[in-house]
């Protein structure tokens, strides 16, 4: 290659294969073999396309109409479902397609800042409802309803759990509070779909929204998008230009690698999720452990979700004296094989216990007290 600067890009590769991960952006999104194979088989652009008649939906072969029209809705616990480029993008789409510019819109303060992005873009005055604060960081979502009642808002949202803490605020109440004041209820599960059960009708939510990439064991980026029969023709409403061609998704939805991974994956997430129960005891066993050694989990206590959020002040006080500062911790973890700890952080952090075992996660627990006993 004459261009050496130009080599690197032909010899990519990751540092992190083989190695214990409890990055919560990644420990659902880890593909399957079968999403490996995919990835190569439907590696080349437009692969996806290749029996497209003008709506990616209703593509039958790769099965992308099948897995849209019918597994889709029947996981989600939804009428109508899409795939979309990824959960901002869903919420993008329901906001701007329901509502004006200069309406409300109600969301929890555990919030994902595109939550803000895309109301924003959307022209949406955003009103939150507070957490309780330190260290619970909960959500009491009857504080919408004088919310509801006082601004009157396009629709509201909850973030179910949220991606700070893994709070998992009553999301049924609050499609009861939805429905009494005929609001449109959006559950943003970017943390829930693909990882635990979750049922949309049972909820009462009008639509759903999950994150392939951070959960249902994907390439991204990806998302998918559940809803009630009543919004299809304002949410997935058509070009009048191109008839089969639906405005918010821009002409087409998820295509190439991303879907297809998402679809190869499937059938294993359609499992996993049942093994919810062993996933929030293996979080709690290991909240236990880390809390024995001076950490302060934050968040709901008992904790009922994988990504966990932890204060460490013996690490920060370690972090102060040391040349490597804040860096220390992720070198020190790294150095024993573990990754997934934001670098520079060593006063809070969080992580993620879903694709860890007890034993890999015995063992990070026994690399905590030995980082702590030698700068001790």
């Amino acid at each position: 290659m004459k261009d050496k600067r130009l080599q690197k890009l032909g010899e990519l590769h990751r540092k992190h294969k083989d190695i214990i991960t409890l990055m919560p952006l990644q420990t659902g999104g880890l593909l399957t073999e079968a999403a490996k194979k995919a990835l190569i088989e439907f590696g080349d652009g437009y692969s996806v396309c290749d029996f497209c008649a003008g709506n990616l939906s209703n593509i039958a072969n790769p099965p992308i109409r099948e897995f849209v029209h019918e597994f889709l809705p029947e996981f989600l616990g939804c009428e109508v479902a899409a795939v979309t480029h990824g959960a901002r993008e869903a919420k993008f789409m329901i906001m701007h397609s329901l509502a004006r510019l200069g309406d409300s819109i109600i969301v929890d303060g555990n919030r994902h800042y595109t939550t803000i992005v895309a109301a924003q873009r959307a022209g949406l005055n955003v009103v939150e409802v507070p957490s309780s604060g330190y260290p619970g960081f909960t959500i009491d979502v009857n504080e919408y309803e004088p919310l509801i009642e006082k601004h009157h808002p396009r629709m509201i949202l909850l973030t179910y759990p949220d991606g700070n803490y893994g709070n998992i605020p009553d999301a049924k109440r609050l499609g009861e509070i939805a429905q009494n004041h005929d609001v449109p209820f959006i559950l943003n599960g970017a943390y829930a779909v693909g990882r635990m059960p979750v049922n949309m009708d049972e909820l009462g939510a009008d639509f759903i929204i999950g994150s392939g990439h951070k959960s249902m064991a994907s390439a991204g980026p990806c998302g998918v998008l559940g809803m009630k029969k009543r919004w299809e023709e304002v949410v997935l409403r058509k070009s009048e230009t191109y008839s089969n061609k639906e405005l918010e998704l821009l002409g087409c939805a998820l295509r190439g690698v991303p879907v297809v991974t998402l679809m190869a994956s499937f059938p294993y997430v359609v499992e996993r999720v049942h093994d919810w129960d062993e996933q929030v005891l293996k979080a709690q066993w290991f909240s236990d452990e880390v809390e024995k050694l001076g950490f302060k989990q934050l968040g709901e206590k008992p904790h009922r979700h994988d990504l966990l959020h932890f204060e460490t002040l013996m690490l920060y006080e370690i972090s102060k004296r040391v040349r490597e500062r804040g860096y220390f911790l992720y070198k020190e973890l790294k150095d024993r094989g573990i990754w997934g700890l934001q670098p520079g952080l060593a006063r809070a952090f969080k992580l993620s216990t879903f694709a860890a075992s007890r034993e890999q996660l015995s063992f990070v627990v026994d690399s905590f007290k030995s980082i702590l006993s030698k700068y001790g």
